[in-house]
């Protein structure tokens, strides 16, 4: 499946649109990213693509990454350090329970909308909007066709050490 079956470029306006809107009430920064397969653990695929995206410049390290593998049906919401150290743990848990209802069910677009706005409230909390904020990252879906065997043959553990 190609990823405009996935999210058509209507959905991806839509998924850029929410993120405008969320990003408003927060300082926070939130990015979405799908690519079609991840064969490994998706909080290491995850994690590689945040770092890839250099997703950690941002200024009070508060960006988020909402990963989506839609031919092997994964996904990951992965918050920056700053994030880490300010909420609880579990935090993202009722997000990604109910991100996986929106895929099993067929509507990623609605899904990925809803819990954006979800993610835009919970880190107005933590990290509220400041009159003069600048939007640090790109509001556009990212994706790509890398299959996992495509990615560089370093290994790291669970806590980015080398194995």
């Amino acid at each position: 499946m190609a990823l405009v079956d996935f999210i058509p470029s209507e959905g991806q306006r839509r998924i850029a649109d929410a993120i405008t809107d969320a990003e408003r009430h927060t300082t926070g920064e939130i990015c979405v990213h799908v690519t079609p397969r991840c064969r490994g653990n998706v909080m290491k695929r995850a994690t590689k693509t945040f770092n890839r995206l250099h997703l950690y410049t941002t200024k009070r390290r508060n960006a988020v990454l909402i990963f989506v593998a839609y031919e092997d049906r994964k996904f990951a919401i992965l918050g920056d350090t700053g994030i880490n150290e300010a909420v609880p743990e579990g935090f993202w848990d009722g997000e990604v329970e109910e991100l996986g209802r929106f895929l099993t069910a067929g509507r990623p677009v609605d899904g990925i909308c809803a819990i954006v706005a979800r993610i835009g409230e919970r880190l107005s909390e933590y990290f509220p909007g400041e009159r003069d904020d600048e939007n640090e990252l790109s509001n556009e879906v990212t994706f790509d066709d890398l299959d996992d065997d495509d990615e560089p043959d370093d290994h790291y553990d669970d806590y980015g050490n080398m194995e």
